[in-house]
């Protein structure tokens, strides 16, 4: 298996330039950072920033695996839309000043009926992303998990365009719908371009639609994340089902809950290079 593993800066809950520095010394080969407020909102970097942090960030001997440009509460209002592509085509254009190609997301839940007017919505928004995308040689990389990959792979493959892509996300898929990560890897391969190293255990099976309009409370009860290997994620089964579709990319760890994510974070890269 040829993997590069990354780290979500922000995990680290420190700021950005802080945040390198623990990636670098836990060992990791990249960073993924959120790209849609303060500091790194597009709006907020100049060129002139732009170079000075990616100087930052190679003088550690770190690439950018992607950007996250996830706006919340996805794409399925059309008003709100309007702003949140203008949002995300510059978080595109902000990942290629930092030598990256991927920006993920998450769109929402994709509705299993095509005639409801919030598929069309999303779809309508991903043509747009995806197109952009084609432009500029990017990916906008929707994350796994609120829907089965069937539906996603359905949803993907009626777009004209070839920008949208997948971020693999195998712990939302096993916490929050219950979906082996080997039968997901099987049926979106042709569109991963990016992956999350993440795990965790479904405690109380709900319906993805209706909990991602809930409160924070409600995904709280319904499933818990865990550090790498003591969640339902199998990881030898899921690399080597990653490895078979020609995947090189990277397995950026995402740590959100947790007293300690520095250690956390450190141990997964340690889990990942022993799975390796």
């Amino acid at each position: 298996m040829t993997y590069k593993i990354g780290v979500i800066v922000d995990s680290f809950r420190l700021p950005i330039h802080e945040g390198i520095k623990k990636a670098k010394e836990v060992g990791a080969d990249g960073i993924q950072i959120y790209a849609v407020n303060g500091f790194m909102n597009p709006d907020n970097l100049s060129k002139k920033d732009r170079i000075e942090l990616l100087d930052y960030i190679t003088s550690y001997g770190l690439k950018v695996s992607a950007l996250c440009g996830d706006p919340g509460g996805g794409f399925m209002n059309e008003t709100s839309n309007r702003d949140k592509i203008v949002l995300s085509k510059k978080i595109i254009d902000l990942a290629l000043d930092l030598n990256c190609d991927v920006v993920t997301t998450h769109i929402g839940v994709i509705p299993t009926d095509q005639s409801i007017k919030r598929y069309q919505i999303m779809l309508k928004a991903c043509e747009e992303l995806g197109k952009y995308a084609d432009q500029v040689k990017a990916s906008f990389a929707i994350e796994t998990g609120p829907e089965p990959s069937t539906i996603l792979r359905k949803f993907l493959d009626s777009l004209s365009s070839s920008g949208v892509k997948v971020n693999f996300d195998p712990a939302n898929l096993v916490m929050v719908i219950g979906e082996n990560p080997v039968d997901a890897v099987k049926n979106l391969s042709p569109y991963i371009v990016h992956t999350h190293a993440k795990d965790g255990k479904m405690l109380l099976k709900c319906n993805p639609e209706d909990l991602y309009m809930t409160h924070k409370k409600t995904w709280e009860e319904a499933f818990i994340e865990t550090p790498l290997g003591e969640g339902n994620v199998h990881f030898p089964t899921y690399l080597q089902a990653l490895s078979e579709t020609g995947y090189e990319g990277f397995l950026t760890i995402e740590r959100e809950v947790g007293q300690t994510p520095y250690e956390d974070i450190k141990k997964a890269v340690q889990f990942l290079r022993r799975m390796l």
